[in-house]
């Protein structure tokens, strides 16, 4: 699937890691000769819980119209920052006192890690800290003792998706009441750099591993780490039949590499399905002197396994540029949006919503069925990437004025297919098990056409918006082949295709739909994706692990986003400055 890492565990054919997509990770790893498992770098990262988008924020605070609590000065304020997790709060730091003012501007950051697929309430209180502490360090300081100024809570997406990256939270009481005075929340990328290096790499006269055809070479570049050994960081695809192949260019980002005199480890390998890939050589570089090698024109000779003997071949570097590598919250906070689309099964599979044992049961205790989990957890995180939160919501599978329909409104008030807010899928879902009947069969094209069609008129208009298609579903597909020429047609479009399996179906279909193993989707007609646009999770598997089914199925979407923006040289919208006297940071009111 998109990004910087696939499930290419074992045997992959597709570049891994190469900047088209999100963010890649560091962790140690020690490479193997015949290549093994570190090929598969998302493999390695995964099984260290290194997944989705974390990128490094930090969070700086100011206020204005502080209480004054002090008879003969100002306010001395502290402010603690929390956040929210499994509704227990947990602190992520403090700022340093300041003395006398009522409009403080600490200076002291609070660091934290943006993580896209998981919703990050934070909590920020503010305490007048009396004198008789003032020595105190502020780790030390029971907060019991101080005298309390207002708190503001707000989604740690919601600062992040502004233009300035700042938010202006109204100041409430411990019991919520509004009070005199607000609180700017600025969040900035700790890791800023956006540098990139991208190369187009060949080879000359590499030695023949195979016996009756030639060897399939692939390269793979690691960052050598004195105390861990190589860690991958890329490889390219794999060039079949080829002594002489010439690979698709690759980006690797200072993140990736670190500086340009830290050693790399280049390898060359002969590719097997089986994913013991032998080696035809490998070399230590720098980007420094494959800067070297492209303005002299000259190539690089592959040596054995630790250096022990010079191999045949040589490696070139055709280009080699820097550029400017923009983030996903580049895009985001300069008015990028994701635009949420949901539609859902209603094929007779899914038993009689009146009885306990319908995965469209509706239970008057309030316990949400699979769907309603499904909808709300991905509906919580992506509604604040999306202003005006209408989203258009489909029904399949059920039968609608007495004929099967593969593509229905939800919201069957008013027949509009957009309802307002995550509550209004839900309640146009609920609505929508007692006006139709359940039918079948499965079918996915006549929703993935619909959401196509949507993406495909907004680029008339402009080229900010993103579209995120979640699909849950219970069964078989009963057009597999259509609905894999909808998803080859839709791989150009900014859409992204979420799949939720629920119940205790066979999801082979789907897995299948689901890039993972480095093998793009093909139409009837032989093309091929122009990119891998789809998650699929089953439910069933995910439940109870360490990581949600939410987390699970949008750990790869800031990925795709992003290598839908870069192979279109679409970049981040510049801000146009503010107008005199205009508050670049809309003040919300307290939240209930």
């Amino acid at each position: 699937m998109g990004g910087c890492f696939s499930g290419d565990v074992r045997g992959g054919m597709e570049a891994v890691g190469v900047g088209g997509g999100g963010r890649s990770h560091g962790g140690p790893a020690a490479a193997q000769q015949q290549g093994g498992p570190n090929d598969a770098v998302d493999h390695f990262f995964q099984a260290r819980g290194l997944r989705g988008l974390y990128t490094p924020v930090e969070l700086s605070f100011s206020a204005t119209k502080l209480r004054n609590m002090d008879a003969f000065s100002k306010s001395d304020p502290m402010l603690v920052v929390y956040t929210n997790i499994n509704g227990k709060l947990e602190e992520i730091g403090r700022t340093e006192v300041i003395l006398n003012s009522l409009e403080p501007s600490w200076i002291t950051k609070a660091t934290m890690s943006y993580q896209f697929e998981i919703v990050q309430p934070l909590i920020f209180r503010i305490y007048d800290v009396d004198t008789k502490y003032h020595h105190t360090p502020v780790k030390m300081l029971n907060l019991s003792h101080q005298d309390f100024l207002g708190e503001a809570c707000c989604n740690l997406s919601e600062i992040v998706t502004k233009f300035n990256h700042s938010l202006t939270l109204k100041l409430r009481s411990d019991c919520g009441h509004g009070l005199h005075g607000t609180i700017t929340v600025h969040a900035e990328e700790s890791d800023s750099s956006r540098t990139a290096i991208e190369m187009t790499l060949h080879c000359l006269n590499l030695e023949n591993k195979d016996v009756f055809s030639k060897s399939d070479p692939f390269l793979r570049i690691s960052k050598l780490v004195e105390t861990a050994g190589p860690i991958p960081i890329c490889k390219t695809e794999v060039v079949t039949n080829n002594l002489n192949p010439v690979w698709r260019p690759i980006t690797l980002t200072s993140q990736q590499y670190g500086s340009k005199d830290n050693p790399l480890l280049v390898e060359c390998f002969d590719f097997d399905s089986s994913g013991d890939h032998e080696l035809i050589g490998a070399f230590q570089t720098t980007i420094t002197q494959l800067e070297n090698l492209y303005t002299s024109k000259s190539g690089a000779n592959f040596y054995s396994h630790k250096g022990q003997r010079k191999m045949k071949g040589q490696l070139f570097v055709d280009k080699l540029q820097e550029k400017i590598q923009h983030t996903f919250l580049d895009y985001i906070s300069s008015g990028f949006e994701l635009n949420f689309m949901v539609a859902v099964d209603f094929t007779a599979s899914n038993g009689d919503p009146r009885v306990p044992q319908s995965l469209h049961y509706i239970d008057p205790s309030g316990r949400p069925n699979s769907y309603q989990q499904a909808i709300l957890g991905v509906g919580e995180v992506l509604q604040f990437y999306d202003t005006d939160r209408r989203f258009p919501a489909w029904g399949f599978g059920a039968k609608t004025q007495g004929h099967v329909s593969h593509c229905f409104n939800l919201n069957t008030a008013t027949n509009d297919c957009e309802v307002v807010g995550v509550e209004g899928i839900m309640s146009a879902y609920t609505s929508s098990l007692y006006s139709v009947s359940l039918a079948g069969p499965t079918m996915f094209g006549p929703v993935i056409n619909k959401a196509a069609e949507i993406a495909t008129h907004s680029l008339q208009y402009s080229n900010n918006k993103y579209f995120v298609l979640l699909i849950i579903t219970d069964g078989v597909l009963t057009d597999i082949q259509e609905t894999k020429d909808c998803i080859v047609r839709a791989s150009d479009l900014p859409l992204s295709i979420l799949i939720v399996g629920v119940g205790n179906a066979d999801f082979k279909q789907m897995e299948i739909l689901d890039a993972d193993n480095g093998k793009r989707l093909e139409s009837s007609t032989g093309r091929i994706a122009t990119r891998d646009i789809v998650q699929f999770v089953p439910m069933r598997e995910v439940q109870g692990g360490p990581i949600s089914v939410v987390q699970s199925l949008l750990e790869e979407l800031p990925g795709q986003f992003l290598q839908y923006m870069r192979t279109r040289g679409i970049k981040p919208q510049q801000q146009a400055p503010a107008p005199p006297g205009y508050a670049s940071a809309p003040v919300y009111p307290p939240q209930q």
